[in-house]
C-alpha cells in the first residue's frame, strides 16, 4: 500500500519501522517541527523524522497541519491511506477525506477507555490489570473513531510507564502491519465506540507526580510505577525534592508481622510506634529500604533520588544520609 505516515515520538517510530519492513511504500512522513533542547537550544529532530531520514523518505513538518497550504501539500501525494501514531496535532475532516481508505490511528489503549494523550501511564496509575492497542478509523473527534481491531496484553505487578510504553510500541507496530492488508481487502468491520464507557486522560505534567501520603499505599505505588521514568513521583525530604522510584504497598497486618520478624533478627532495624506518627512519617528504617505511613497501609521504599543526586537503591542512599524514624516526607 502507498502510505503517508504521521507521528512524532519513539512510540510512533516503532510502527513506522514495522510498516517499512513489511514492504509498504511510505510516500511521506509528517512529524512535528524540530524543537530546541536544553540550555544550548540546539534543535532536536523527532524519532520519526530520524527514522524517515535513515530510509530516505521525504519529511514534512508543518506547525499547523490544518492550514490550507499544508492541506494542499498533502494532496500532492497519492496515498491509499494515512497512518497516524502520536502525531500531536488534530486532523481536520478535509485531511481525513484525502486518502481513498481514510486515516487510521494507532492508539495505546483499549478504546473507548483512555482517549487522550497519556493512556499508557494512566492505565498503570489507575491500577489496571490489562491494556492494549487499538487501530481505529479516524474521525474528527479526539480518539472517537470506529474500532477496526484491538489486541490486549496484561500489565504486570511491577510494570512501569516506561516498560509498558516499550511493549505497546512493539505491539502497535505488529498490529498495524496485521491490519493494513485487511483494511485494503475490506475484511475489518468498523465497530462504533460505546460512548457510555468512554474515559479520557490528559497530558502528563510534573505536578502530577506530587505524592499525597494521605492516600492509600497501593494508590501511591501505582503513581510511582506509572510516572517512571517521566515525570516521576516525588515528595520532599529536608526541604529538597525527593523522587521515589520503587515502592511496595504493605497492609498493616503484614507490617506488624514484618516488625516482629525483624525485632527477632540480627538486622539493625529502627521502628517507631505507628499510632504516634502522621501520614508521610518514616516508621521503620531497614538496611535495604524504609517504610512510610500512608492513609491506608504502609509504603516500603527501595529506590530513591534526592535532589542533586543520582537515582540509587535505598541501601546506597542510607550510606550517605541519616534517615531518622519519625522524620516526615512532604
Amino acid at each position: 500500500m502507498k502510505i503517508v505516515f504521521m507521528g512524532t515520538p519513539d512510540f510512533a517510530r516503532a510502527a513506522l519501522e514495522k510498516i517499512i519492513e513489511a514492504g509498504h511504500e511510505v510516500l511521506l512522513v509528517v512529524t512535528q517541527p524540530d524543537k530546541p533542547k536544553g540550555r544550548s537550544g540546539e534543535l532536536q529532530i523527532s524519532d520519526v523524522k530520524a527514522c524517515a531520514l535513515e530510509h530516505n523518505i521525504p519529511v514534512f513538518q508543518p506547525v499547523r497541519i490544518k492550514l490550507p497550504e499544508n492541506v494542499a501539500e498533502l494532496k500532492k501525494y497519492d496515498a491509499d491511506i494515512y497512518v497516524v501514531a502520536a502525531f500531536g496535532q488534530i486532523l481536520s475532516q478535509e485531511i481525513l477525506d484525502i486518502p481513498r481508505l481514510g486515516c487510521v490511528n494507532i492508539h495505546a489503549s483499549l478504546l473507548p477507555e483512555y482517549r487522550g494523550a497519556a493512556p499508557i501511564q494512566q492505565s498503570i496509575i489507575d491500577g489496571k490489570k490489562e491494556t492494549g492497542v487499538t487501530i481505529m478509523q479516524m474521525a474528527a473527534g479526539m480518539d472517537t473513531g470506529d474500532i477496526l481491531i484491538q489486541r490486549t496484553i496484561p500489565i504486570s505487578e511491577d510494570e512501569t510507564g516506561g516498560g509498558l510504553f516499550d511493549k505497546l510500541a512493539v505491539l502497535g507496530g505488529e498490529l498495524i502491519v496485521d491490519a493494513l492488508p485487511k483494511i485494503e481487502k475490506g475484511e475489518l468491520t468498523p465497530v462504533p465506540q460505546d460512548e457510555e464507557k468512554a474515559t479520557k486522560c490528559g497530558k502528563l505534567s510534573k505536578d502530577m507526580g506530587k505524592i499525597d501520603f494521605s492516600k492509600d499505599a497501593e494508590t501511591i505505588r501505582n503513581l510511582v510505577r506509572g510516572l517512571d521514568p517521566w515525570p516521576s513521583a516525588f515528595t520532599k525530604l529536608g526541604g529538597k525534592t525527593f523522587k521515589i522510584w520503587k515502592a511496595k504497598a504493605l497492609l498493616k497486618l503484614k507490617f506488624d508481622e514484618l516488625v516482629k520478624e525483624l525485632s527477632d533478627s540480627k538486622d539493625d532495624v529502627r521502628t517507631a510506634l505507628i499510632e504516634k506518627n502522621e501520614v508521610g512519617s518514616v516508621v521503620a528504617v531497614l538496611k535495604n529500604s524504609f517504610i512510610v505511613l500512608t492513609g491506608d497501609g504502609f509504603l516500603q521504599i527501595s529506590e530513591v533520588q534526592l535532589e542533586g543526586k543520582k537515582r540509587m537503591a535505598v541501601k546506597d542512599f542510607l550510606l550517605g544520609y541519616k534517615l531518622e524514624v519519625g522524620q516526615k516526607l512532604g
